[in-house]
Parts: C-alpha cells; sequence; structure tokens
C-alpha cells in the first residue's frame, strides 16, 4: 500500500478550509444585504418616493409589530362601539367657515369611480381628503395613481377590505368586522403600506369601512401612528340621498365640519347635489380645505351606539 504522505494530507485540509470560508462569506454577505439598500431598490423599481428610515425599516419588522399589538391588546375588552368613540375625531380645530370635503371609495363588487363629481372638484379648484380602500386601490390601480398624484386631494386609509374596526368581530350594515386584534392590525397597517408602496407616501389619517369603530381598535390605530377621521355632516347616507337631500345636508355644515359622502357610485346623485350645494356654500362664505390644513379635534362629547 502506497504510503500517505501527511504534509499533502495537510495542504489538501487547508485548501478546502480556504474554499469553505470563502463561500460562507460570500453567502453571508447576500443574506445581509444593508435593509435600506433592499427597500431603496424596491421603492425605485415601483417609481416611489422614499420616506424616513424609520418607516422603511418597519417594512421587515411587520410580524414582529402585529404580534406586539396582539400581545399588549389581546385581552382588551372594549366598552365603546359606534362611529363616535373616544379617540375619533369629527371637526376641524377652528371657527373659520372653513369645510374639509372627504370622499370615501368603499371597494365593493358593484363600486364604480364617480369621475362627474371628481372632475367638478378639479374645474371648481375645489380641495379633498379621499378615503381609499385596499380593494378600491386593486380595482381602479391607474385611476389611484392620478388621484394621488393630484395636488388638489390628499389620500387618507379606508382600510384594506374596507371593514369595521373591532377586535372581537363586531359588524353594522352586514358588514362584518375584523375579528381579533391581528385582523385589526392588518386591515389599517397592510392598506397603509399599500399606499405608501404606490405614493410614495404614508396616510396619516385613517377612517375604517363603514366608519364604526370600537375603542380598543381607535387605541391600536393611534399606537400606528394614525388620526382617526370621523365626520359630523353625512353628506350622502353611503351614496343613497337624492340631489336635493345631499344639498340639504351639505348646506347644514357649520365652520370646521368635516363632511363625509362617496365617490364610489357614479350612478347615484351625490355629484348633482355637490353642483346644486357648492355655490350656495361659497355664497354663504366658506372655503374647503384638506384636513391636514387644520389640526382636528373629537366632538364635544362622545356617543356610545350599543
Amino acid at each position: 500500500m502506497k504510503k500517505i504522505d501527511p504534509n499533502s494530507v495537510l495542504i489538501g485540509v487547508l485548501l478546502c478550509a480556504v474554499v469553505f470560508l470563502f463561500v460562507c462569506a460570500k453567502h453571508k454577505k447576500e443574506l445581509t444585504l444593508d435593509k435600506s439598500t433592499v427597500e431603496k431598490t424596491r421603492i425605485k423599481e415601483n417609481n416611489c418616493k422614499p420616506v424616513s428610515d424609520d418607516y422603511l425599516t418597519s417594512h421587515f419588522d411587520y410580524q414582529q409589530l402585529r404580534k406586539r399589538m396582539e400581545s399588549k391588546y389581546a385581552y382588551c375588552t372594549p366598552i365603546e362601539w359606534g362611529e363616535v368613540v373616544h379617540g375619533v375625531k369629527t371637526r376641524l380645530n377652528t371657527d373659520k367657515k372653513v369645510i374639509a370635503l372627504t370622499f370615501d371609495a368603499c371597494g365593493f363588487r358593484e363600486d364604480g369611480y364617480d369621475s362627474e363629481l371628481i372632475e367638478y372638484l378639479r374645474r371648481e379648484k375645489i380641495p379633498a381628503t379621499l378615503f381609499i380602500s385596499g380593494k378600491w386601490i386593486d380595482k381602479y390601480p391607474e385611476i389611484f395613481k392620478r388621484l394621488s398624484d393630484d395636488p388638489l386631494f390628499e389620500i387618507g386609509n379606508h382600510g384594506l377590505e374596507h371593514k369595521p374596526c373591532s377586535v372581537n368581530g363586531r359588524s353594522v350594515y352586514r358588514i362584518e368586522g375584523t375579528g381579533n386584534v391581528g385582523e385589526v392590525v392588518d386591515e389599517i397597517e397592510k392598506n397603509a403600506r399599500k399606499i405608501y408602496d404606490i405614493t410614495g407616501k404614508k396616510p396619516v389619517y385613517y377612517r375604517s369601512g363603514t366608519a364604526f369603530y370600537d375603542v380598543v381598535a381607535t387605541k391600536i390605530a393611534d399606537e400606528l401612528g394614525y388620526v382617526i377621521v370621523g365626520f359630523n355632516v353625512l353628506g350622502d347616507a353611503g351614496a343613497k340621498f337624492s340631489r336635493e337631500e345631499v344639498n340639504e345636508a351639505f348646506l347644514g355644515a357649520e365652520p370646521g365640519s368635516i363632511i363625509i359622502a362617496h365617490m364610489n357610485h357614479p350612478e347615484s346623485e351625490t355629484a348633482e347635489g355637490v353642483k346644486l350645494a357648492i355655490p350656495e356654500l361659497r355664497i354663504k362664505g366658506f372655503t374647503f380645505v384638506k384636513l391636514s390644513d387644520y389640526e382636528l379635534r373629537p366632538p364635544k362629547s362622545t356617543v356610545n351606539t350599543e
């Protein structure tokens, strides 16, 4: 039997070790690629503008965020449920004759796009805050992008699936609410990130589907960093009002009012009612603003809806 040279064995082992270390180092570098580099590359591909490093980093930590919220709020029992609960802002914090118009796009199967309404706002240079659900964005991505690019409008978060915001499955108008803390986080935060991915801007304002909440859900939304926006003028009752009823509702606005109406039902009479009301409100001395133009405040008292 040929005798094995110990030196040759040692050299072979050393060569194998060098190759192994080189491969591991290369693989580790790939796995530990800087998070901001990955995110900024993804942003560039989506034609988005980078935002703060904190929000970029949070994209990598979503499950950790969700688990933290679940741990904190899992055993909290809500004692309030309705459109006006603690944490919901319903007015502008001013006595000036200004009105904030807000229009919801819900994302139901039968939803459309009320271009007549939006084009009227553009012609008259009337700013508005548009609350858009994830379902509506998926259905009308190009229209959403055009709306988000228009400086006349600002985009609000209307929930990923347009659900009432509940930690225990409360429903309203035959629409099932979120069923637990994790689903509340998903409904709010995933749609915020969807909006961010398209626009490069994290939405500031959140209004749930149906504008119903329980008080634990509002605390979660607040901790996630969102201003929860209700209303004090029901502008079109879910796009069910006649033009005369829309006109009457709008003319009932007071200084600092937030009006809610809808932009997802072109078959409704909302646009015609808005066209009737806006000139009359201007005659009365009102001007129109976005939510971001003023601080918001809650009503003088909250009303529970059991």
